[in-house]
């Protein structure tokens, strides 16, 4: 029965590497939730984590580790574009003061 577990494992996949795509594409955290990717990392690593502890070693880790790889990615990327909103943020705050002087 691990098909239907691969099945759902790469029904979840599919979405991630769009995410990373928005991420990359509009330098934004608009739509993001940290806490959120956090649990499913902390999901995919629990996942990993019972298939070692119980042996089940298959094409399944394989996908675990892949999904984990890519919204670890879109972890990161959440918090470069983070950086990159407070800098533009702080850009244009100085930006508006310097004009009313």
């Amino acid at each position: 029965m691990k098909i239907f577990e691969f099945i759902m494992l790469a029904c979840f996949g599919v979405s991630w590497p769009i995410s990373v795509y928005k991420s990359l594409k509009s330098h934004s955290t608009q739509g993001k939730s940290v806490v959120f990717i956090v649990a499913i990392i902390v999901g995919y690593i629990s996942g990993i984590i019972g298939k070692i502890v119980n042996n089940d070693i298959s094409y399944v880790l394989v996908v675990y580790c892949f999904n984990l790889l890519i919204v670890s990615i879109d972890l990161i990327l959440f918090f470069i574009n983070r950086n990159h909103e407070r800098k533009e943020k702080n850009r244009l705050f100085k930006e508006i003061i310097m004009t009313d002087l």
